[in-house]
């Protein structure tokens, strides 16, 4: 019997332990989105994403009996997602030298005012990318995991092990980067007109 649409994650994850096909499927379709996110702004660019992806939700068939505490899924997918991104990250560096930015965070810094705004659409969009792809990881992943998946800080700090004064301070770190390198564009291209 498939599980119903509108199942809890705990029943589907539940159901899913139990050898539910149709009820991991649910939770993939649910949650594909997220751990995209995860895997993206880990790895950087989007040419390896749903490779690691589908690693990720091999892993996770394979690995739920190891779930015991259901109401920490979203910590223990974070992981693999991440472990997984950052394996193909090493590999992918090791046969070649290059990123690419982060398409989902630029539409978050390009709605902010101030210095964007002084950019035009397409521009402003590269010009957001470069900024983010600019970010050291540690400021750049839970920059992500705040302005795109809306993560609380608590969350964030449990997710990648740290406390959440330590959160707090990477995304303000991030922010004022974001902002000091969008203000030093805005005024390049001022100066060009």
């Amino acid at each position: 019997m498939a599980p119903r649409s509108d199942a809890g994650d705990h029943e589907l994850i539940a159901a899913a332990q139990r050898g539910d096909q149709d009820a991991l499927d649910l939770f993939v379709r649910r949650h594909n989105g997220w751990v995209r996110n995860v895997v993206y702004a880990t790895v950087g660019h989007p040419s390896a994403v749903d490779d690691i992806v589908q690693q990720v939700w091999t892993k996770v068939w394979q690995q739920l009996g190891s779930l015991v505490d259901r109401d920490r899924w979203r910590s223990w997918l974070y992981k693999l997602a991440k472990n997984a991104a950052i394996d193909a990250g090493m590999k992918a560096a090791r046969q070649r030298r290059r990123s690419v930015g982060i398409d989902d965070a630029a539409r978050i810094v390009s709605r902010e005012s101030g210095p964007t705004t002084k950019l035009s659409g397409e521009e402003t969009h590269r010009e957001v990318l470069a900024a983010i792809r600019g970010l050291p990881e540690i400021y750049r992943e839970p920059f992500i995991l705040r302005h795109i998946e809306g993560w609380s800080y608590a969350r964030i700090g449990e997710a990648m092990t740290m406390p959440v004064d330590t959160v707090e301070t990477r995304l303000v770190r991030a922010r004022r980067l974001l902002r000091s390198t969008l203000r030093h564009l805005a005024v390049d291209r001022g100066s060009d007109a």
